[in-house]
Order: structure tokens, then sequence, then C-alpha cells
């Protein structure tokens, strides 16, 4: 079976909106994408049933799940997840996990990059953002080369971290990254995909991918600790 004639179901609940696709026939058949930056766990298992019922495709003509596993806000990630991993065991299928900086990468077109690095930016909050640089782009393994790690930073230490020469800035936190940028020197211009991650780019993505991969492999990248306080113990009364 030729790789893009595959059926897939692809969902994105990582970042700062809850999307689901269906890609079927070698093309993105049915997509769903809303921005919100909660409530993703009350929306994407509907949303999976209206995508699904949209392109006329049952559970069993799938032959994959994908799921973006990070980064992204902590419970989102683990939405997105935990519904990929159950749909892949209820119906035993591959479960494919791409992150979030690799499906922004290969949304865009080598020709909009134009021999300049790419610089995924993802909104992290607390004044930070998520990044890493890239290559290339489009959906095929040669077309994208990471050029470092993915980091967790204010936007004043990007320069520090990226490699010379002019770049395009991709992601949803591609104008918080942009002003820093500029007051480094750099050359730095936005691409067109500046927006929430939808999951038709991770249909896309995936669609060229090898089906080797269990549910249990697919592991979620966290860049940082979750934004969770944990009460302080009460003091233990003396006698």
């Amino acid at each position: 079976m030729s790789t893009h004639a595959r059926t897939l179901l692809a969902l994105d609940a990582a970042g700062t909106s809850c999307s689901a696709a269906v890609w079927a026939k070698g093309g993105v058949v049915a997509t769903c994408l809303e921005v919100m930056p909660r409530g993703q766990s009350e929306r994407l298992v509907p949303m999976v049933g209206e995508v699904m019922a949209r392109a006329g495709v049952a559970f069993a003509d799938l032959d994959a799940v994908a799921v973006t596993r990070g980064p992204g806000g902590f419970t989102g990630v683990r939405i997105g997840l935990a519904t990929a991993r159950g749909l892949a065991l209820a119906w035993r299928l591959p479960l494919l996990g791409v992150t979030c900086f690799e499906t922004v990468a290969a949304a865009l077109s080598a020709a909009e990059i134009d021999g300049r690095q790419l610089v995924v930016a993802l909104d992290a909050k607390r004044s930070e953002l998520y990044a890493q640089a890239f290559s290339g782009a489009g959906p095929g393994p040669s077309c994208q080369s990471a050029l470092g790690p993915p980091r967790a930073l204010a936007p004043a230490d990007l320069d520090a971290v990226l490699p010379a020469g002019p770049l395009l800035l991709a992601g949803d936190a591609a104008e918080q990254a942009l002003p820093a940028l500029r007051q480094a020197g750099r050359a730095v211009e936005l691409a067109t995909l500046t927006g929430a991650i939808d999951a038709a780019w991770v249909a896309s993505l995936a669609a060229g991918k090898d089906l080797d991969s269990r549910p249990a492999t697919v592991q979620p990248l966290y860049l940082r600790e979750p934004d969770v306080t944990l009460p302080a113990r009460a003091a233990t009364p003396r006698p």
C-alpha cells in the first residue's frame, strides 16, 4: 500500500487549540479546528466523531491514529495522547506520535523558507516560548533537519541558541519571538503559519511515516515541569 493511500485519524490538543482530521485517498477529507486554551477534554472526542462522520469513514477503516505529543500545555498533551492511545488500543491500530515542532515545519513549503533557517516558536506561557530550529521543511524525512534540541526559554534568550543567518519564524509564538530577534539584529520574517496547529498538518505528516509505532511507545515531550502547585503539608501537631 502506498503510504499516502492510507486512511488515518489525526488529533491535536497540545497547544492553544483542539483539532481532528481524517486523511483518506491521498488527502485530508475532513478536518475541524477550534481555538481553545482550555476545554479540550470535553471537546476532542465529540470532534473525532464529527470528522469521522463527515469523512464517511468507520474506525474499522483506519490504518493508524496520529497525534501530537508536545510540547504544549501539560493537560492538553495528556488529553491528546490518552485519546489517541485509547482509540489505537481499542481498534488495534498503530499510533504515530509527532512533535508540534516537526508538525509545523512539515506544513511549510521549501519555497517559502527559501534558503533561510526555520524557527518554530510555540506558546509556553509564563512569558516563555518553546523553540526549535530546522534547516528545511516539507513532509518527507529528508526535507526537515533539526539544528539543535527543542528548548523552553524567554524570547530575549532565543538569539543566542539559534544558528547564524536569516530566519523564518513559524508557530503560534512567532509574533512573540519576532521583536527580540529583530532587536538582536537578526534578519527575520514571519511565515504564513503563525497560528494554532491544525490536525490536518499532523495527518499530512503522518501519512508518509512508517506504521510501526505501538501505543505504549509514544511518549509525551515535556520541556519543563507542569504548572501545578502542590498543597503544603499540614504541620504535624506536637504531642
